[in-house]
C-alpha cells in the first residue's frame, strides 16, 4: 500500500518533549516579565500625559526604557530558541502520527514547519495540522480539541495584540499615543503568557498520549 505522505517512523518524542516544554515555558516566563515592564513604561507614559513632562524625572524615564529594551532582548532570544524546539518536536510528533494513522492527514507533511512562515496561512494550517496529530495519537477513541484550540485562540490573539501594539509605538507622537501603545503590548504581553502556559500543556499532553499508543501497541519505538 503507497503512504499518502510518503514513509513514516515511531520515534520517541519524550526527549524533545520535555525540551520543547521547558523552552516554551522559560518563553512564557519572559512575558511575565514583559507585563511587568510594559506596566513600568505604561505608568511613566500615563503621568506624562497627566502632570506634564516635569513631573516625572529624565532618569526615571530613562530606567524605564532600559528595562523595555533589555525585556524585548530577553524575549528574542527565548522566544526563538522555543519556536525551533518547538517545530522540531512538532515535526516529530507529526510523522509518528502518519504511522498511528496514515490517512487521517488534511495537510502534506511539509506544512508542518512551513505553515508557521506563511503569511495567512499561518492563521489556520498549524492549528488544523495540530489536530490531525492529536486524533491519531489519541490512545483510544477521539479526544476534545478543548486544549487546543483555547492554546490555538490565544496565539492568534497574542498575534494581533502585538502587530498592533508594535505599530502603535511607531507611530506615537505623544504621551497619550505612547501610553495607549504600552496597553497594547501589555495585552499582547498576557496573550502571549497564556498561549505560552497552554502550549506547554499540548506538548505534555500529545506527548504522552503518543508514548503511551507507542508502547501499548505493537509498533517498534525507533530512539
Amino acid at each position: 500500500m503507497q503512504l499518502p505522505h510518503g514513509p513514516a517512523w515511531l520515534r520517541s518524542p519524550v526527549g524533545l518533549g520535555k525540551a520543547a516544554a521547558v523552552a516554551v515555558g522559560v518563553a512564557a516566563a519572559t512575558d511575565l516579565f514583559a507585563v511587568w515592564s510594559g506596566y513600568v513604561s505604561y505608568d511613566v507614559a500615563d503621568r506624562l500625559v497627566g502632570d506634564g513632562f516635569g513631573a516625572v524625572p529624565v532618569t526615571e524615564v530613562d530606567r524605564a526604557d532600559t528595562i523595555y529594551t533589555a525585556t524585548g532582548v530577553v524575549q528574542t532570544v527565548a522566544f526563538v530558541v522555543a519556536i525551533v524546539l518547538f517545530l522540531v518536536w512538532f515535526q516529530r510528533v507529526r510523522v509518528n502520527a502518519e504511522v498511528f494513522d496514515p490517512f487521517g492527514h488534511r495537510m502534506k507533511r511539509g506544512w508542518t514547519c512551513g505553515s508557521w512562515f506563511v503569511p495567512i496561512v499561518n492563521l489556520w494550517f498549524p492549528r488544523r495540522i495540530m489536530e490531525d496529530v492529536w486524533d491519531a495519537s489519541v490512545p483510544a477513541g477521539r479526544a476534545s480539541h478543548g486544549l487546543v484550540n483555547g492554546w490555538w485562540a490565544f496565539w492568534l490573539l497574542a498575534l494581533f495584540t502585538d502587530r498592533y501594539g508594535a505599530t502603535a509605538y511607531r507611530r506615537a507622537e505623544t504621551p497619550g499615543d505612547v501610553r495607549d501603545a504600552f496597553g497594547a503590548v501589555i495585552l499582547s504581553d498576557v496573550a502571549h503568557l497564556v498561549a505560552g502556559v497552554l502550549a506547554v500543556l499540548v506538548i505534555l499532553r500529545l506527548t504522552r498520549m503518543q508514548d503511551e499508543k507507542a508502547r501499548g501497541g505493537a509498533l517498534t519505538v525507533a530512539v
